[in-house]
């Protein structure tokens, strides 16, 4: 064989030009760049120290033989013509990767298959021994990449691919491989602040990968000298002696580095659950003396070496996979933009994120980005330095914010409520609580805008909430057409749902005012921002407003005249409470005493549950899903109702067929479209409602009242039902003033018997 090979290094897509500056300084020869890949003339020693030191390939692969290939044929003979009994022996183990197509070949498995027959034809023997296929630990690992007519084949000194150090058994949910780690350390500029003493700090660490990496590239230690097997391991090829003195130099230089100062490298993560899997990692690195994780919240993080050393803060933050994901970590990206000015004032920072809105966020200026790809999601590693020149302390007004700014001061003119003034035993007034004070410096114009607008509805509908005992209520509703958003206040916990934007709307820009909104809520309504949580709301269909959409499973307690009720603010669209039902529930509790309620599409019997409160003989409540007539029957427990009140799962349309109970009081908030796999059919409020309330109507015991309510916003009523029942519309009597903006919420109607 010759004393001089091509080698194949292989990559992440967007390390190459890293990968080509490391691998020339290991000693690659006329480096050229290629897509994912480096290409280069090496020796066997050069090879083996790739293999040894590279922290950013995959893998190191030596070519055998380039030859061209117009069909299978080509293939099979061009791959039989190696002597492979230079490379392994006849009853030896292999395993082939094939890539590309062309030539015939368009199926990768067909392609690999008619390598391995070449091979396995070579080396038959006389007697039978032929090679085996060993898919996982094989004594040779061919690969065979096609590129435009040119069969491309190598010998894989690596094995399995060189970010698995060997150290990381375990990891999170999102776990980021060790080159990539490496290369992002690298671009960060690691190895320039570790050879001048500084230190290295993750404060959201997980299980530590950023830790390891940084701590052997400051000690100089081979990222794959702990590897016991690799392709080469029984390769005929394969040279002992240069492999073990190349192993004993690294050897010898980790131990030098591991025997300086260790510095100061330090992870911090909330997840309890990460910590000993972190500190697990870190020991089989044999860096338990460098490297020191602990428990801590993003919010609460601060870097503390020694002597005032400075350093780099680098980390990983979740991403988000929907806009409402993206929504909710906005707080968190705070948080660290927040630390980050407050507790490493002269620090160097990296923030690796595939939301680069998100990391906008944070308050502090970027000097440099790289763009990098995680798997097949293109990420920015976001540089910073932190000092106050970076800090961002506000953004120039768009003419959209111009135009709202305009619309707000006409808002803040209308007339408030007079202020009453109260005063103690002692005759004194009382000074009221300061309204919620908004950190000018920390919001953008818009969000500016945004937060005065909330702190007005907070201030008229506040008061009116506090006289009338309402717990939860709607503080804003798209007022603000660039802030396409609902905003409820439940207790103590802000629901946020954005209205999906229309397509005429630039998604960037749609995007960036919900994040100035965002950042607005808490400091605007006075909230901490853990007890803010973000749905997007789009057009829904059939039953996917009532899916699950998380798993947290969180109740919390709230109340409504009297009556208290369980709600779900994270794991559904809906919250298991209709807030804009309220004056209609008040209502069912003032009239119920000594009458049989009926509640169809029951939902979570909210209304039930006020009828119970208000004296009711007995309630029947009728839904088709067991989950929320399970809510139900939490709601009734929570409220010391049990008896008396029947919960029926079934279709509404055939329990009322089957029915002959007689009821004085019916409430029907149908869906306006449902096709659920337990019903016959499909549900149409606008086809169906005439069906549905001659049914219902002939359940209504003489004298009773039947109230009827939907939210379609098209909704017609046939003129024909008045023709045989006493119809009155309600709705403007079943509108709160939280509710007054938007009139259409629903539409209500009391319906008697003529």
């Amino acid at each position: 064989m010759s004393d001089r090979f091509e080698l194949f290094l292989t990559c992440p897509k967007g390390l190459e030009g890293l990968l080509i500056e490391e691998a020339v300084g290991l000693g690659l020869e006329d480096a050229r760049e290629h897509t994912s890949a480096v290409r280069g003339m090496a020796d066997m020693e050069t090879a083996y120290r790739l293999c040894l030191w590279s922290r950013l390939a995959n893998r190191v692969l030596l070519v055998l033989k380039r030859f061209p290939m117009k069909d299978a044929e080509d293939l099979y003979h061009g791959v039989l013509d190696i002597e492979w009994a230079d490379h392994m022996v006849s009853d030896g183990t292999l395993a082939v990767e094939f890539s590309g197509h062309g030539s015939g070949i368009d199926n990768t498995h067909f392609g690999a298959l008619k390598v391995k027959d070449a091979i396995v034809d070579k080396l038959r023997t006389p007697t039978g021994e032929r090679p085996s296929i060993d898919k996982i630990n094989p004594d040779l690992r061919i690969h065979l990449r096609l590129d435009r007519g040119e069969a491309i084949l190598s010998l894989d000194l690596s094995g399995h691919s060189l970010h698995q150090r060997g150290y990381r058994l375990q990891q999170g949910a999102a776990p980021l491989k060790e080159n990539l780690a490496a290369a992002i350390l690298i671009r960060a500029g690691w190895p320039r602040i570790a050879a001048e003493g500084g230190a290295l700090t993750d404060p959201m660490c997980g299980v530590g990968t950023f830790l390891v990496e940084g701590a052997m590239i400051a000690a100089d230690m081979a990222p794959n000298l702990n590897r016991e097997l690799w392709g080469f391991t029984t390769w005929l090829g394969h040279v002992p002696a240069l492999w073990k003195k190349l192993h004993a130099e690294a050897t010898e230089r980790a131990a030098i580095g591991m025997n300086k100062n260790p510095l100061w490298v330090r992870g911090y993560e909330a997840d309890p659950r990460l910590i000993q899997p972190a500190r697990n990692n870190i020991e089989r690195a044999g860096l338990s003396h460098w490297i020191k994780v602990y428990q801590g919240e993003v919010g609460t993080f601060e870097p503390r070496p020694d002597q005032n050393q400075k350093g780099l803060v680098i980390c990983n933050p979740p991403y988000g996979e929907r806009l409402g994901d993206e929504a909710s970590l906005l707080y968190l990206y705070q948080n660290l933009g927040e630390r980050l000015r407050q507790a490493c004032m002269g620090w160097e920072a990296a923030v690796f994120t595939g939301a680069p809105d998100l990391g906008k966020r944070m308050g502090i200026r970027s000097h440099k980005q790289y763009s990098f790809w995680n798997g097949a999601l293109p990420c920015k590693l976001l540089l910073i330095k932190v000092n106050p020149d970076q800090f961002v302390t506000g953004e120039r007004r768009t003419p959209e914010q111009r135009q709202a700014e305009r619309e707000q001061a006409v808002y803040d003119q209308a007339p408030t409520e007079p202020v009453e003034r109260q005063y103690n035993k002692n005759g004194n007034p009382i000074k009221p609580a300061p309204a919620p004070v908004v950190e000018q410096a920390r919001l953008s114009e818009g969000g500016q805008m945004f937060a005065n607008r909330l702190q007005k509805n907070l201030k008229l509908l506040g008061k009116w909430a506090k006289r009338e005992g309402v717990d939860c209520y709607r503080v804003y509703d798209a007022d603000m057409p660039e802030y396409s958003m609902a905003i409820d206040l439940y207790h103590d916990w802000v629901h946020v749902q954005e209205y999906a934007a229309p397509k005429s709307i630039d998604p960037e820009k749609a995007s960036a005012r919900m994040f100035d909104a965002l950042a607005a809520i808490p400091q605007a309504l006075n909230v901490d921002k853990s007890r803010v949580v973000v749905k997007r709301r789009e057009r829904q269909s059939g039953t996917k407003q009532y899916e699950r959409q998380s798993a947290q499973g969180k109740f919390t307690e709230v109340s409504e005249g009297g009556v208290k009720l369980l709600v779900n603010l994270t794991d559904y669209l809906d919250t298991g409470l209709f807030l804009d039902h309220r004056p209609m529930r008040l209502r069912i509790q003032k009239e119920a005493a000594g009458k049989r309620f009926l509640n169809l599409y029951c939902y979570t019997a909210t209304a039930s549950v006020h009828a119970a409160k208000g004296g009711a003989r007995s309630t029947t409540s009728v839904d088709l899903s067991k989950t929320y007539l399970d809510w139900a029957r939490r709601n009734f427990s929570l409220n010391g109702f049990s008896d008396k009140n029947r919960l029926e799962q079934g279709d509404v349309m055939a329990w009322l067929e089957a029915s002959r109970d007689e009821f004085d009081m019916i409430f029907i908030d149908p869906p306006t479209f449902s096709n659920s796999k337990r019903m016959e059919g499909i549900f149409d409020v606008q086809r169906d409602h005439v069906q549905l309330l001659d049914l219902a109507m002939a359940r209504l015991a003489p004298g009773g009242v039947l109230y009827f309510s939907n939210n379609f916003r098209k909704f017609q009523l046939e003129d024909n039902l008045s023709q045989r029942y006493a119809v009155e519309e309600i709705s403007d009597k079943t509108i709160d003033p939280d509710f007054a903006r938007n009139a259409k919420i629903h539409r209500a109607w009391k319906i008697t018997a003529r």
